[in-house]
């Protein structure tokens, strides 16, 4: 009767913005994840501030559980539905709403992408670096905490965010931080729901920081004959102190699929690492003669450089694809991703205590790796219906886990913890988390902000 009657309410609230349709409700189900989708009892797709303020009061009112959804490409289960819920769709939330080239920031709704925001920005001379591999919204982005391939350089969404208006539980709508570049002014709120994954309040808008686009970009690939030389090549170029924006790592199996998947050409099935300077043309000829350097002392095949733009955005273009293209190559599969992060000294060892252990357990397993800030990713196909694939797949992940906090790392550089990795948040912060969850009862009293997300 309680669901029954809230519906009514969202219905003359928002009309033909709300949904309880099968159809709909299984768009909104769930994630790129290991998880199978749940549907919530309707969606709803408000289009501003008032609106999710609006719909939070009535869910606060009926202690409905309510799922915030973007693009749905999180990897964790973040956005997994909830059968007593209503899941709130923030699609129509994507207008840019300023942009302050000459301050170097804008402020955008929630749904904006990332892809969105650099094509508005393109020709203002500006972009915004924070490149997870799918066209994500900037919202989940700042939700999850993401990064990407250029975080060596430009730093994760806790860098590049600097104010956010966010709804809470209760209806309430807050923001946080301000556009000046630095700020005195109490508790850190801003950073405090980046990487909330939803359990603490809605993100409606988002202020970021952009940066100029460099006079030079230079991109090139460097194959070795094995992993641990790539990797050793990849630590050695971050320790020298070099201003490179992206260090990128594909293992033997992921290049073989990366090569069929996006058509690369002239390339080995091997150890790969993918280099991309930004800067002046002086200072990057600099770096790149000292990569090189590194790379020749450390067995690295000889530069293969990408010519045009063209060539440069495929090349990232499949780096990005990575995922994709091991999804891809079977059918009906799913893929489980590690997404472990260790201070870039340990990195050697994590990796190669990764590929032992995949060794030991007969895994065929793509790995890619942000490897210029100690961040990578195992992805290891599997059949859902095997449960015995996955129970072995868990046991290598837990050892992979542990390996990580052993080496003062961490269990998620940039995916978040969503269901997946509530276990191993317990095994890295069991100290922190009494008062996560005490934050947590603070700003939502009755649990309705994505429940059981993060922890339980």
């Amino acid at each position: 009767m309680k669901n029954d009657v809230l519906q009514n309410e969202l219905k003359d609230l928002l009309g033909d913005r709300f949904s309880n349709s099968t159809s709909v409700r299984a768009n909104y189900a769930g994630g790129e994840d290991v998880f199978d989708p749940i549907l919530s009892k309707a969606v709803v797709f408000p289009q501003n501030n008032e609106e999710i303020s609006s719909i939070l009061k009535l869910c606060s009112k009926y202690r409905t559980p309510i799922i915030p959804f973007g693009t749905g490409t999180s990897l964790e289960g973040n956005v997994v539905g909830n059968v007593n819920g209503i899941t709130i769709s923030l699609e129509k939330m994507n207008k840019i709403i300023n942009v302050n080239e000459e301050d170097f920031d804008c402020r955008v709704q929630a749904f904006v992408t990332r892809k969105q925001l650099n094509e508005e920005l393109k020709s203002k001379g500006v972009f915004f670096p924070i490149d997870p591999g799918a066209d994500a919204s900037l919202g989940g982005m700042t939700a999850t905490s993401a990064s990407g391939t250029m975080a060596v350089k430009y730093g994760t969404m806790r860098t590049v965010v600097l104010g956010l208006t966010i709804i809470l539980a209760n209806g309430d709508i807050i923001k946080t931080g301000t556009r000046s570049k630095k700020t005195a002014a109490g508790y850190n709120l801003t950073n405090l729901f980046i990487g909330s994954e939803g359990t603490l309040g809605i993100i409606s808008e988002i202020q970021l920081r952009l940066s100029p686009i460099p006079e030079s970009i230079m991109s090139a690939i460097c194959q070795f004959e094995d992993l641990e030389s790539a990797v050793l090549t990849a630590q050695q170029v971050t320790q020298y102190g070099i201003q490179i924006a992206r260090i990128e790592m594909l293992n033997k199996d992921q290049m073989d699929i990366s090569i069929k998947y996006s058509n690369l050409e002239n390339l080995e099935i091997k150890p790969t690492l993918f280099f991309e300077f930004h800067g002046s043309e002086n200072s990057n000829n600099e770096s790149i003669a000292i990569v090189e350097s590194i790379s020749d002392e450390n067995n690295g095949s000889k530069f293969k450089w990408a010519k045009t733009t063209n060539e440069r955005n495929k090349l990232w273009q499949a780096r990005h694809d990575a995922y994709y293209s091991v999804k891809a190559e079977k059918n009906n599969i799913k893929v489980y991703t590690t997404d472990i992060c260790v201070p870039i000294s340990n990195l050697v060892e994590a990796i190669k205590f990764a590929e032992t252990e995949i060794q030991n357990y007969g895994l065929r397993a793509p790995m890619v790796g942000h490897v210029g800030d100690g961040n990578f990713h195992v992805a290891i196909q599997y059949d859902p219906k095997d449960k015995d694939s996955y129970k072995i797949i868990r046991e290598f992940s837990d050892k992979l886990i542990q390996k990580a906090i052993d080496l003062e790392g961490t269990i998620t550089g940039e995916h978040g913890v969503g269901m997946h990795k509530k276990e191993y948040l317990v095994k890295q912060h069991a100290d922190n988390l009494p008062y996560m969850k005490l934050i947590k009862k603070s700003l939502d009293p009755n649990n309705i902000m994505n429940p059981g997300k993060i922890f339980d």
